[in-house]
């Protein structure tokens, strides 16, 4: 309960069944502009893959997956995906796709370790993309264009909200402004990370925070990354490092800032050894995805998740993810968030 924001004089701008329409509306057009704006085909993905493979998403490195033995495998044990970043390279190759072009799909996910608040649930649902690029390509200058791109289309997305919901009014700015990790600690020397995050989100809006994932000049990480897919040591622009990073808004319904996308270009080969050296996961070049990636049998590409609840939650103006999507809450939160207006699905 420490963990639930109390938005003030909360109240649902629509009801049940609009709800679930908008819900509806949302992601079926974000979808297809998604997939328009950045030449991605559908692919069908799976809900958990086996343990040992090197293929799941290992996130912050400290979350725990759901395992199961699996019967027909000689108890062999499956692992639910915390993400397809990994999972959706290999696809890549096993497609063929070209250069320009990529992939996305429906990532639903479960987050044991998750604490429960407003945004955060046990079931994680996504948009995840992946797209081949050239060498030249691996520049932050593309990844801006990307990011831009990808911010269209939920602007797109937003207008046609609220035609359809008059009572819900556009608040996204027309541009996202971008930042560096470090130039955010120099601005915010004396604010925590998510302190930094929130004074930039409501100062321009709309932010990409770049290079996420190294130490700043602080000796700290402004958040964690596995070392396996984005790559962030890099040098890109200005000399700093990074070809990752996080789009954020500010989200006044409960007046903080607001994560829709993590997202960056993929590891090479030298920046996978790199980071695996920098976070001691050196053993994991034996692994299957790894040994892959070494032996050039794996494009390069850029990639990303966009949360699909999360989207929905802010296009809606929703004060709780749980009206959004089914998944489990303490007994106290639910009784909480139905006296604050809040009713969890």
């Amino acid at each position: 309960m420490s963990q639930l924001i109390k938005p003030l004089d909360y109240q649902p701008l629509l009801d049940t069944k609009q709800t679930e329409q908008g819900i509806k509306l949302i992601k079926e057009f974000f979808q297809q502009n998604l997939s328009t704006e950045l030449r991605l085909r559908r692919v069908t993905a799976p809900l958990f893959v086996l343990q040992g493979l090197g293929i799941n998403d290992d996130l912050n490195g400290v979350e725990r997956a759901v395992t199961f033995p699996i019967k027909d495998l000689g108890d062999a044990r499956a692992e639910v995906v915390h993400s397809l970043a990994k999972w959706k390279r290999l696809s890549l190759a096993e497609y063929q796709i070209e250069p320009g072009y990529g992939i996305y799909t429906d990532m639903n996910a479960i987050r044991a370790d998750e604490e429960l608040d407003n945004l955060h649930s046990l079931y994680v649902d996504q948009w995840d993309w992946e797209a081949v690029i050239s060498k030249e390509q691996r520049t932050v200058a593309f990844l801006r264009n990307v990011v831009e791109r990808i911010y269209a289309a939920i602007r797109r997305t937003e207008y046609l909200t609220c035609e359809t919901y008059p009572q819900i009014k556009p608040f996204l700015p027309e541009k996202i402004h971008f930042i560096h990790a470090e130039e955010l600690l120099q601005m915010y020397p004396n604010k925590t990370p998510k302190e930094r995050e929130d004074a930039i989100c409501q100062k321009y809006g709309a932010v990409f925070i770049i290079g996420i994932g190294g130490k700043l000049s602080n000796g700290e990480k402004h958040d964690g990354r596995a070392p396996d897919y984005d790559d962030w040591t890099t040098i890109g622009e200005n000399g700093r490092e990074g070809l990752n990073g996080d789009i954020l808004i500010w989200y006044p319904v409960l007046g903080r800032s607001f994560e829709l996308s993590s997202m960056g270009i993929r590891v090479d080969k030298e920046s996978l050894l790199r980071q695996l050296q920098l976070e001691g996961k050196e053993e994991r070049k034996t692994l299957y995805f790894h040994q892959k990636l070494l032996n050039d049998e794996l494009p390069l590409s850029i990639g990303g998740g966009i949360g699909q609840s999360r989207l929905c939650m802010v296009l809606l103006h929703k004060g709780h993810i749980g009206e959004i999507q089914a998944s489990i809450w303490p007994d106290d939160m639910r009784v909480e968030c139905k006296k604050l207006g809040m009713t969890l699905i």
